[in-house]
């Protein structure tokens, strides 16, 4: 999952407030307002935003949580959402007017929001553009202004808050200006570290092999287009077997490319390329194999110039083009549209050697996460461990795996309540002690050279309640049913989705995020188009996905099963071109919490194969590593489940000699 920060929890102020959840409320009654420990004080900030908003006659100015690649993480020189507010979560937009500041979040980052946010910002949440709209024209005068940042947002965003200010008589307009990193002191810079191409090791396909697919997909369109522009950071990294270090946790470079049926244009900062990334990317000569380097900061203009000629037509993928570079193709019948790239859905199967590399990299990732578990089942009675030290940990221990280049997100380490919120990472502040009366939630994942892992298990180390026991076999009943179904291939996600959530609904519960997202070869831990959501590619062989139900009892205690699988091919008695999943992932799930009456015969079957997969596969790996008590502890672990209480059933029937010699196979 992502590495969303959650803030400290403090003592709750007197006096009336708007806090979520427990832990610290903000006291904005206060005058001058009260600004606790955990917030950022944004008087300054606000003060000189607004400076710069009044020459320009701007009423309201739009401040989303995102950089110019329309990217899901992003580096801290493009938080200006957080400089702004001082709330640290990944998904918001926030507002300034001359008087007010509002900051739209979901219901994750709420209690996080309330921490983080000092007294000069509103919490608002709802976060539908058409909230936010109905704030605006409420805010904003007849004949004002809203602005924003074209750069930062996307060609649909924009289309949404066109259409809802449609007949308010506000002007809505992009501004060339910057106006938060012209306020904002001590910018980060861009990272200095050099790029790197990958090793041969790991590709299959060479980059110039991939350009032609790409430039064949192109000409196969009946849209005929003569260049397609990629603006995500993982499609030119992808295209050029490159990686770089620019965003925390994902090897991604600041890029864009032009790729022509006979040029390739490749922006970025040039002088990150050394000498021998020049030749690799054959940048000396100007054929239909050869990259011409352009600056980054160039690309308006080179796009400019590119659309300016005649019979020319550029595809681009609308959820990954920022509105900066579709305002400026003119006319717009020069522009072909699709949700992704050819890039992106090419990326998505992945080939031969990747399905190898990437199982490979979960084999050796099932490793450091046995030895966490294993070292907290050791450790945690004796009460010195805490979320973060158990964070550390495993981190430690994946920096010792082969090939291991850092986590892939930041570790959510949660015990007890904290675990109730889905994406809580600790702080010094919030560092609880792990203990042998509550649950403990880790969701963590690696980065390596031939791919990169994201797992959750929840466990408990003393006497769960009947009621968690429950709540956590009904989410692992979920992950296997998405896991064992089998389905045409081309099946959407979202058709699949309420398998991992019908045990709970059952009985009335639910999560709020989603069931699972696509995963890279040493890429971002959330790779799109893969996924259960609405907007996701259908499911074709040789894709990976996460598969993560769960539930959280606010306060409590909170769950998560998570695994990574692949599409695979299966044989069905009647038809063919059938798919199901092969779970990757090879880690034990706690058998402490597992009540098996709840198991359907076919579940437990499915349970039971996927120890024998993890004896038979992560077993070779331990002793190759010389793990022998790690060993042990799998063997242990994935011992074969029976179902007692059905076996205890069946023998309450008069034929007491064939029960006893089935309770004796079992």
């Amino acid at each position: 999952m992502l590495p969303w920060l959650l803030a400290l929890t403090i003592s709750a102020l007197t006096g009336s407030t708007v806090g979520h959840g427990g832990g610290s409320e903000r006291n904005c009654s206060i005058s001058p307002p009260y600004i606790p420990s955990t917030a950022v004080n944004s008087t300054l900030q606000l003060q000189e935003l607004r400076k710069k908003m009044l020459p320009l006659k701007i009423s309201a100015y739009i401040i989303p949580g995102t950089d110019a690649h329309l990217s899901e993480y992003i580096a801290p020189r493009d938080a200006r959402m957080a400089f702004m507010t001082g709330f640290k979560g990944s998904s918001g937009t926030a507002v300034v007017t001359p008087t007010k500041a509002a900051l739209w979040t979901d219901s994750r980052y709420w209690v996080q929001a309330e921490r983080e946010m000092d007294c000069n910002w509103e919490l608002q949440k709802d976060v539908s553009v058409g909230s936010i709209v109905q704030w605006l024209i409420a805010e904003v005068p007849k004949g004002g202004q809203i602005s924003f940042d074209p750069f930062l947002f996307s060609l649909k965003k924009h289309e949404e808050f066109e259409i809802a200010l449609e007949s308010s008589n506000i002007t809505f307009k992009s501004v060339s200006n910057q106006l938060v990193d012209e306020v904002w002191p001590n910018r980060p810079p861009i990272p200095p570290d050099q790029l790197i191409r990958l090793p041969d090791r790991v590709i299959q396909r060479t980059w110039q092999e991939k350009v032609q697919d790409i430039r064949r997909q192109m000409a196969e369109s009946l849209y005929e287009p003569t260049a397609l522009l990629l603006s995500a950071l993982d499609e030119t990294a992808w295209l050029f077997n490159m990686r770089g270090k620019d965003i925390p946790y994902n090897p991604f470079f600041y890029s864009y490319t032009l790729l022509t049926m006979d040029e390739i244009w490749l922006f970025l900062h040039e002088h990150r390329l050394t000498d021998e990334l020049k030749v690799y990317l054959n940048s000396s000569c100007s054929g239909p194999l050869c990259v011409q380097l352009r600056s980054y900061d160039s690309v308006l203009e080179q796009v400019q110039a590119y659309v300016a000629k005649a019979q020319v037509k550029v595809w681009i993928g609308a959820d990954y083009t920022n509105y900066a570079l579709f305002e400026i193709i003119k006319p717009k019948d020069k522009i072909m549209t699709t949700s992704y790239s050819p890039v992106l859905t090419t990326k998505a199967v992945k080939d031969e050697t990747e399905q190898r590399i990437l199982r490979e990299a979960h084999v050796r990732d099932a490793v450091a996460v046995v030895q966490l578990l294993m070292w907290l089942e050791k450790t945690v009675p004796g009460g010195k461990e805490t979320e973060l030290s158990a964070a550390h940990y495993i981190n430690m221990c994946r920096q010792k795996q082969k090939d291991n280049r850092g986590p892939s997100f930041e570790t959510i380490s949660a015990s007890g309540p904290n675990a109730a919120l889905a994406h809580y990472s600790p702080t010094n502040g919030t560092d609880r002690k792990l203990t042998v009366n509550e649950m403990y939630l880790v969701d963590s994942g690696g980065q390596y050279l031939d791919g990169t892992t994201d797992i959750t298990r929840t466990v408990h180390w003393g006497t769960p309640t009947a009621m968690q026991k429950e709540a956590y076999t009904r989410v692992l009943m979920g992950n296997i049913e998405i896991s064992r179904t089998v389905f045409p291939s081309g099946t959407r996600g979202v058709n699949m989705e309420m398998l991992g959530r019908r045990a709970l609904w059952e009985v009335g519960l639910n999560y709020g995020h989603g069931t699972g997202h696509g995963v890279g070869n040493y890429f971002g831990v959330h790779e799109w188009p893969v996924g259960f959501q609405s907007n996701n590619i259908p499911f074709t062989e040789g894709m990976f996905t996460s598969i993560e139900p769960g539930y959280y009892k606010e306060n409590d205690f909170g769950i998560r099963i998570e695994d990574i699988a692949v599409t695979v091919p299966v044989k069905t008695r009647l038809g063919n071109r059938f798919l199901t999943f092969e779970t990757v992932s090879l880690v034990p799930y706690d058998r402490k919490l597992i009540d098996t009456a709840l198991l359907s015969p076919q579940q437990l079957q499915w349970l039971n194969t996927y120890y024998e997969t993890i004896r038979r596969v992560l077993g070779p790996e331990l002793d190759r590593q010389n793990l022998s008590e790690e060993k042990s502890w799998v063997l242990r672990s994935t011992e074969p489940i029976t179902n007692a209480a059905a076996s205890i059933t069946f023998c309450a029937l008069p034929v007491l000699t064939v029960c006893a010699l089935i309770q004796s196979l079992l």
